[in-house]
């Protein structure tokens, strides 16, 4: 399927500190990085229809190629886009159970790129009707159907392009914790042209390797943004992982061998963030665990952590 992308986008009106940073410095491509797991080669064998793994591997590579070209975002360089990590998250099954019991269940994929992390819960059966993914570039949105050799007809999720920042796009809310009037439908998300209309509706959003390319304001801004999108039901969920730190820092990455400054949250801090300064304190339960990093080897100079976390409303 050819894809076509205009030079006159919409694009950001706060870029973040990390695109300001990296944008030019761009790494050596290797193919070695890719090393898929099983369950993604299955995965990808299942939703493209390639099943010889050489030629599978080269389409991905192809797209990787491509995709750096549009900007290059070090998870583009590491084959993050292809990962299936939405679905090694603990609360991955109670995002599946959302979708099956509960009515009207919306699921927000945030800086969704290729769209990987809403593919697979919809093979897995969330309801591909109530899904919707939201990123800064259109590109790389439309070079999901080109890396699942899918179409709008296949996969019928609609996407909204725009900044989170930019109070256009999403206005900002105070979280909400009564539950809405049962009169109110959610909204069409095929008509939608930004995310305001979502607020208070949405069951589950998802935004992983998002939260650290912002300063420690920005994020704060996001993070109340988003809790002003999610439903006051029991259970609704924000959940996703970062670049972190053991300490509440700002540390240097060298990501291309360029420094980029890097603002981390740790464990403690993000829990403060989201349970006691985002939303009332005890009306969250907020799960967060600093793990390594996973980049392949060679990729960077040395260990980083992540942020494995979750935020459920109780």
């Amino acid at each position: 399927m050819a894809t076509t992308y205009s030079s006159n986008d919409t694009q950001a009106t706060h870029i973040s500190q990390f695109d300001q940073a990296h944008a030019g410095h761009k790494g050596e491509l290797r193919e070695d990085f890719l090393q898929l797991t099983d369950d993604e080669l299955v995965f990808y064998k299942q939703i493209t229809g390639i099943k010889d793994d050489a030629e599978l591997i080269q389409h991905i590579v192809r797209m990787q190629a491509e995709a750096y070209q549009v900007f290059p975002y070090p998870c583009i360089r590491w084959f993050d886009f292809v990962r299936l990590r939405v679905s090694r998250f603990a609360v991955y099954y109670d995002l599946l159970k959302l979708g099956r019991e509960r009515e009207g269940a919306l699921y927000l994929d945030l800086g969704t790129c290729f769209g990987t992390a809403i593919r697979k819960p919809v093979l897995d059966g969330f309801p591909v009707k109530n899904c919707i993914g939201s990123d800064l570039r259109r590109e790389f949105w439309d070079m999901g159907y080109q890396l699942c050799k899918d179409s709008p007809g296949v996969f019928p999720v609609p996407f909204v392009q725009g900044d989170v920042l930019d109070p256009s796009f999403l206005k900002p809310s105070a979280p909400i914790y009564t539950p809405l009037e049962s009169s109110k439908s959610n909204p069409e998300l095929s008509s939608l042209t930004n995310l305001t209309p979502l607020t208070g509706r949405l069951s589950a959003i998802h935004a992983s390797y998002f939260f650290h390319l912002f300063s420690e304001e920005k994020q704060l801004q996001i993070a109340q943004s988003l809790a002003g999108l999610l439903s006051p039901l029991p259970g609704s969920m924000i959940f996703g992982q970062h670049v972190a730190y053991t300490t509440k820092s700002t540390i240097i990455i060298h990501p291309t061998g360029e420094p980029v400054p890097m603002f981390c949250h740790s464990p403690e801090s993000w829990k403060e963030l989201w349970n006691g300064t985002v939303f009332k304190k005890g009306s969250v339960k907020v799960e967060a665990e600093l793990s390594t990093l996973p980049v392949p080897k060679g990729a960077l100079d040395h260990t980083y952590w992540q942020l494995v976390w979750s935020v459920t409303r109780l």
